[in-house]
Order: C-alpha cells, then sequence, then structure tokens
C-alpha cells in the first residue's frame, strides 16, 4: 500500500478555551468533542488525546472527555499561572511527542488560535502531517492556511445530518424482514466506504473498509453477524445492491467500485437534462423515477446471473 493508503496514527491536542469562547460569541450550544473524534478516526488510529483547561471552569465538559478516554491537562487560573500557559503547555507536549514517538505521523491542533502557527510550521519541519479544526467565526486564517489540512466544526455538524439522512434512506430500501442487527451493520459498512471517499481513497480495499469500521466501532466482528469472513459480508451486500465489487487482479481480494449513494449520486448526475435534485433510491430499477420503489430481489442482482454462493 502506498504512504496514503497507511493507517495514520494521530495526537489530537484540543485547546478547550479557544473553543469555549468561540462558541460563546456564536451563541452556539457547546463544543461536542464526539462529534471531532468521529471525522478524526477516519482518518487513522488515535493514539494521543490531550486537552487543556482550568477545567473549574468548564465542569460540564469532564464527563463527556473522560467517557472519550481523552486526558485532562489542568491549567490553573491565568493570574497564577500567565496568559498563555495552556498554549504554552500544548506547544511542549506537542514537540516532546514529534520527537519521541516517531511513530506518531500526524498531528490534529483542535483550535482556532493563531498563537499555533509557529508549533504547526516547527512541526511540519519535522516530517510531520498536521490537521487543524476549528469554528469558522473564530479561526485565524494564518493557522488556517499554515495547517496540511483544516477542517470546521461546523462541516461536522453537517456531515451527521448527512450520516443519519444515509441511515434513513438504507432502511427504506432494505428487505422489510431484514433484522435491525444486520441493518446496523450495513450502515457502517456504507458509513465506512464514505469515510474512506472523504479521505480521497480512489481504490477501497476490503482490508481498509474493515479497518475502517473497527476504528468506528472498536467492538466490530464479523462473525457476530453470522459471517465466517469479511469477503462473505461484502458478497451479501453485493446482492443487496448495497456495494458494486470486483477482485483486485494483483492480490485476489475484493475492492469496492462503487456504493450506495454515491453511485446514485454519479448516475443522477450523468442523465442529460435531469434536473430533479432527488435521486430515485439505491435498488430501484434503472430509469425509475424520484421516489420509486426498490426492485424485488431473489439472492442475485439483476443482470449479474446466478447469485454468488452463500455462506
Amino acid at each position: 500500500m502506498t504512504k496514503t493508503e497507511r493507517e495514520r496514527s494521530l495526537a489530537v491536542f484540543i485547546d478547550l478555551e479557544n473553543l469555549a469562547m468561540g462558541f460563546q460569541n456564536q451563541r452556539k450550544i457547546r463544543f461536542e468533542v464526539q462529534k471531532v473524534l468521529e471525522r478524526l478516526v477516519e482518518k487513522g488510529k488515535l493514539v494521543v488525546k490531550k486537552a487543556y483547561a482550568d477545567w473549574s471552569r468548564y465542569p460540564s465538559y469532564t464527563a463527556p472527555f473522560h467517557e472519550a478516554a481523552i486526558e485532562l491537562i489542568e491549567i490553573p487560573k491565568r493570574s497564577q499561572t500567565g496568559k498563555n500557559s495552556a498554549d504554552i503547555r500544548l506547544v511542549v507536549d506537542a514537540m516532546d511527542l514529534a520527537w519521541s514517538k516517531s511513530h506518531l505521523d500526524t498531528f490534529v491542533i483542535v483550535s482556532g488560535d493563531s498563537d499555533f502557527s509557529p508549533l504547526v510550521s516547527k512541526l511540519k519541519e519535522n516530517g510531520k502531517h498536521v490537521i487543524g479544526l476549528g469554528m469558522k467565526g473564530s479561526t485565524s486564517d494564518l493557522l488556517r492556511d499554515n495547517c496540511d489540512e483544516f477542517i470546521y466544526y461546523e462541516d461536522l455538524e453537517r456531515q451527521e445530518q448527512n450520516e443519519q439522512q444515509l441511515a434513513t434512506d438504507l432502511n427504506t430500501y432494505l428487505p422489510p424482514n431484514l433484522p435491525e442487527r444486520q441493518r446496523e451493520l450495513y450502515s457502517l459498512l456504507i458509513e465506512a466506504c464514505n469515510a474512506l471517499r472523504r479521505e480521497n481513497h480512489e481504490v477501497i480495499y476490503a482490508s481498509m473498509i474493515k479497518d475502517t469500521m473497527k476504528r468506528k466501532k472498536p467492538s466490530f466482528d464479523e462473525s457476530y453477524y453470522g459471517y465466517r469472513s469479511f469477503t462473505h459480508l461484502l458478497e451479501d451486500a453485493d446482492n443487496l445492491a448495497l456495494v458494486d465489487i470486483e477482485r483486485n487482479p494483483k492480490s485476489g481480494t475484493y475492492v469496492v467500485t462503487s456504493f450506495s449513494g454515491e453511485r446514485d449520486r454519479k448516475a443522477h448526475q450523468s442523465k442529460p437534462g435531469n434536473n430533479d435534485k432527488s435521486p430515485a433510491p439505491p435498488g430501484a430499477a434503472p430509469g425509475a423515477a424520484p421516489g420509486a420503489a426498490p426492485a424485488e430481489r431473489s439472492g442475485a442482482r439483476p443482470g449479474r446471473g446466478v447469485p454468488r454462493r452463500r455462506r
């Protein structure tokens, strides 16, 4: 696999005070760290997670941060430690890890403070990939433009809405007698495929999908859902028209060429003169109008001949 296809090891540093002030200025309810972690886990394994604040000022955040296994670094009151003590402690910890833990290849700075721009530059000098994350209204242009990638918190909120819509659409065309456990499995599968596409993976290997599913849900095991191997899971998803799979000529393993949602968007966009913004649901007969019911299935996908051998 190429460098971009290998699993990254991430170190995440959260400047909570900067985020909290940004939320107050924009009159939002609160910062939800779980949304951040769900997006970052798509990029790789979260090895280090640290958050910096005077936690006596933010007691409502301690429980969700603890539940997310984030190390809380206590920074006493500013009158005792000085204005930038949290920033300095974060910078020291980040540089220490950059030098002592060579396996950490990606550093995530969750803040919009321009004071972290020199840290970003130094991390990049040491061969680290740097991702920034902050709010649009309170993020410095200097910090944003200096990062290799920058994610806006507001985009995470839209992503969550899209995934909820995806789960709703998925349930509308899966067989009505399919157990709830299987529905959750296929929803996780499509979420993983979408995550890999967001990371610009043109070829989606079966192993990459499984790794992403396990990062999103560490307890995932295909045998719990009745499959002897992940290959059998993909074959069932293919028979249900959730994914299109084919054998990789070199390795002989499956790769996913397209999947539910992505496939329908492409078909809708390529249809000449189509002004309707609502694509036909996945599984509907070719040329079916938006809102049409999915085609009946008998174990094999239309045009595919004999169904694959089931487990």
